[in-house]
């Protein structure tokens, strides 16, 4: 079946950088533009970044443009997400789908930035 588990969160202060990864199986993950989205405390699901199934092409939120970097490794059936500059305002628990679905989702992992 398919998986997709999110790792790499945890608690940093503001301006500091985590990275975060989606190991996925289960089916052709080269075939399949994935994303990330989040859940803000109190709120609904944004969505935060997009790649191509090659890699080559990314797409980002106006909000976290120009500090967060999404790739991939279809080597190792690997998502990344590698967040610079955090702000409070990126406290959420984040998740990895594929782009084109909504029925497959990881369980997701906590970033919280705070001082």
């Amino acid at each position: 079946e398919v998986q997709l588990v999110e790792s790499g969160g945890g608690l940093v202060q503001p301006g500091e950088s985590l990275r975060l990864s989606c190991a996925a199986s289960g089916f052709t993950f080269s075939s399949y533009a994935m994303r990330w989205v989040r859940q803000r405390p109190g709120k609904g699901f944004e969505w935060v970044s997009g790649i191509n199934s090659g890699g080559g092409s990314t797409t980002y939120a106006d909000s976290v443009k120009g500090r967060f970097t999404i790739s991939r490794d279809n080597a190792i059936n690997t998502l990344y997400l590698q967040m610079n500059s955090l702000k409070p305002e990126d406290t959420a628990v984040y998740y990895c789908a594929m782009t084109a679905s909504s029925s497959y989702w990881g369980q997701g992992t906590q970033v919280t930035v705070s001082s």
